[in-house]
């Protein structure tokens, strides 16, 4: 498989620019999507990936001239929040974005494991932000891939800063204990509230039509539910078995990750009265 460059920085829009960290795998397509928004005076960082070397050099770079006015991480997974304390102790910029969020999580990638060592300066809430000369972010809260999950907004141009949320490339990992279904559907629901212009997601390309992709993920999860109901009325009970029957011809290496999902959905059924769990899952 061919992966674009990894450390070139590529203007997606005047305040924009995207670098590709060279984090491909199974899990992160590509890379992690790192940010640089701004103007002349100064600019800002969104998720600065892995710890490396070479991917926070391309950021600096990118940045250039201008002040560095804060470092914003859209949540704590390994692959998209290390990276701010280096940059952090480089440029003396502040880390600003999601709440620190630790725990252990059975989910089945490295790159999902948390990152302890995350630490910011400011939290940001609903509606908070940061901004600079011509620009601003003001942070959204998006819970359900994690539960400290947020996303940015560039009233300026229209655009969202997805993270992992809403991806380019792929549906989003649920990966209980702290993914959870029922929060994941709702802030879908929330997005769809919203006239967002453009998504610039974590993974994969940009949603240039956020309205209709997100009800397509609605869809999609609406979709997985009536299958994982039809399978318990069929007396299939076990996650591994609805697993193989509902993701026919998936990459093996993805399976554990979609075991993670329908476990989810199972728990917001559950929550709903819809199911219940003795042993094996079964329908109410």
């Amino acid at each position: 498989m061919t992966h674009p460059p990894t450390g070139v920085p590529i203007a997606l829009e005047p305040l924009v620019l995207r670098i590709l960290a060279p984090n491909a795998s199974p899990y992160t397509h590509d890379g992690t999507q790192s940010y640089v928004v701004g103007g002349a005076r100064d600019a800002a960082v969104i998720d600065p990936g892995p710890v490396d070397a070479a991917h926070l050099d391309a950021l600096l770079a990118a940045v250039g001239s201008r002040r560095l006015v804060a470092i914003l991480c859209t949540h704590t997974h390994r692959d998209h929040s290390p990276g701010a304390a280096s940059l952090a102790e480089r440029s003396g910029a502040p880390i600003v974005g999601c709440a620190p969020l630790t725990m252990d999580d059975p989910g089945p990638r490295a790159d999902a494991a948390f990152d302890t060592a995350y630490a910011p300066d400011r939290v940001l809430a609903e509606g908070e932000g940061v901004s600079g000369d011509g620009w601003s972010l003001t942070a959204v809260t998006t819970p359900g891939h994690t539960s400290n999950h947020l996303a940015f907004a560039l009233p300026e141009s229209g655009a969202l800063f997805s993270g992992d949320h809403v991806m380019g490339w792929s549906t989003t990992i649920v990966s209980p204990p702290d993914g959870d279904m029922t929060a994941y559907m709702a802030s879908l629901e929330k997005l769809m509230g919203r006239s967002d212009r453009i998504y610039y997601p974590g993974h994969g390309e940009a949603v240039e039509n956020p309205q209709r992709f997100v009800r397509g993920l609605l869809g999609h999860r609406r979709a997985r539910e009536g299958q994982i109901l039809r399978l318990l009325g069929e007396g299939v009970g076990a996650v591994p078995a609805m697993v193989s029957r509902m993701y026919v011809g998936l990459d093996a290496r993805l399976l554990p990750a979609a075991a993670r999902s329908v476990l989810a959905h199972l728990i917001d059924l559950k929550a709903r009265g819809l199911v219940e769990e003795a042993g094996e899952w079964r329908r109410t």
